[in-house]
């Protein structure tokens, strides 16, 4: 399965875009002159609000998904939290397809400060908690934008995001060095989610009509509250799908966690360090899997949820790790978002309807083990504009001319002429 714990989301702009305001250029980085707002006005019912959207938007996006052959992992905060930065730029048609596909209830005024609010709280996870390895308890987000150089974008968006997202916005020149661009951007998110994230932007995926884009990382590694004893971990038998067998290390333990099990499946929660997050794995019974997995959206995960007790249980489950990469493009327009790739209103980031999203790209990695999690995602939204930006050339027809009258599809010349004086 692809899971999520660390993620990177990346928009590529690509246009010529029109600013109402030049931003302020600091030392190499053009920043909105708004400093990031650490204590935004956002209320329990708003982050209620936000997360009960979230979770929407991620089983929605697992019931699109899980059509998929193999393994699924994916990080739906990270996808939500990138997006969120987009939609900070839609209008009309556009931003509402968008915020009912991503389950954005709150109005914009309320929806970003809401996931300033939860993205200062996560921060303050882990304190005094260990990590997977040597390093320590990590949970890691962190904001980017990255700009064609001598390109101006209007500052009411720029201002948002730096106040809500606290991302600045860092000078590339994408039109004469878009291959060099990309290196940067993927070295960037390799940096952020120690090293796990490795080319997210693909060859080709930045050309010179890039004008900017937009980073979320995201980076997970935490210790469980009860490791496993390598000691006591055994190669066992997975059973697959389709009848086969394969020969996996199995990891036990026997502790108090919590347990919950109903219709078709059994839940347990394993804490991590600290008890602030946790891992919750739903196993459906032998041959429920696809009528389990169809039944799955947040109302029902949260029953699970809701229903777990403490209890003595003796755990086996495998020990894996693995990276997966996808496409979004044909399931967010499948959700309810076919305008941002095709009738496209982005104008609250350039002042014109130039931009649409041409690909949304997933990219996650996974570690579970004795110890602990790693795991890391990245989302690429790229958004070239309709047409590359041209050279205006004026053409007078001041002197005498030849014209000719074709036919297109033969390139047949039905009429032939010259005007050497027009007002004859």
């Amino acid at each position: 399965m692809r899971k999520v714990f660390l993620c990177v989301l990346i928009v590529a702009l690509l246009s010529g875009l029109v600013a109402c305001a030049q931003p302020t250029v600091s030392g190499g980085v053009i920043k909105s002159d708004k400093p990031r707002i650490t204590s935004p006005q956002a209320g329990e019912s708003d982050l209620t609000a936000l997360a009960s959207g979230n979770n929407a938007f991620a089983f929605g996006l697992y019931q699109a998904l899980r059509g998929e052959d193999g393994n699924l992992f994916y990080s739906p905060y990270s996808i939500s939290l990138a997006l969120a930065m987009t939609y900070a730029g839609a209008k009309d048609e556009t931003a509402k397809q968008m915020a009912n596909t991503l389950h954005f209830t709150l109005p914009q005024d309320r929806l970003h400060p809401a996931f300033n609010s939860l993205d200062l709280e996560l921060a303050q996870r882990g304190q005094g908690a260990k990590g997977k390895d040597e390093g320590g308890f990590r949970l890691n987000i962190v904001n980017a934008i990255w700009g064609q150089k001598d390109h101006h974008f209007l500052a009411t968006f720029l201002d948002l995001l730096a106040e809500n997202y606290g991302a600045g916005l860092r000078i590339l020149n994408f039109a004469n060095e878009p291959e060099e661009s990309r290196i940067i951007v993927n070295e960037w998110v390799s940096d952020q989610t120690e090293g796990r994230i490795k080319d997210l932007l693909p060859l080709g995926s930045i050309d010179p009509l890039t004008r900017l884009v937009l980073t979320n990382a995201i980076y997970f590694n935490v210790a469980w509250q009860y490791p496993f004893n390598e000691d006591a971990t055994r190669d066992g038998l997975f059973h697959l799908l389709d009848g086969g067998e394969v020969t996996v290390p199995m990891m036990s333990q026997k502790k108090s966690l919590g347990y919950a099990e109903g219709d078709g499946y059994q839940a347990v929660e394993l804490p991590y360090d600290g008890r602030e997050l946790s891992m919750v794995i739903l196993l459906p019974q032998v041959g429920e899997f696809e009528t389990f997995e169809k039944s799955l959206d947040s109302q029902r995960v949260d029953a699970i949820i809701k229903n777990l007790e403490s209890s003595q249980v003796a755990l086996t489950m495998p020990r894996f790790e693995f990276e997966s990469s996808f496409s979004l493009r044909e399931s967010l327009t499948a959700m309810g978002m076919p305008d941002a790739f095709t009738n496209a209103d982005f104008s609250g980031m350039t002042g014109n309807r130039d931009l649409f999203i041409s690909d949304v790209i997933h990219k996650a990695f996974v570690s579970v083990d004795e110890a602990g999690t790693e795991a890391a995602a990245a989302t690429a939204v790229i958004m070239p504009t309709a047409a590359p930006p041209g050279v205006t050339v004026e053409v007078t027809v001041d002197r005498p001319f030849v014209f000719l009258i074709r036919d297109i599809p033969t390139n047949t010349v039905l009429f032939a002429g010259r005007i050497v004086n027009p007002s004859v």
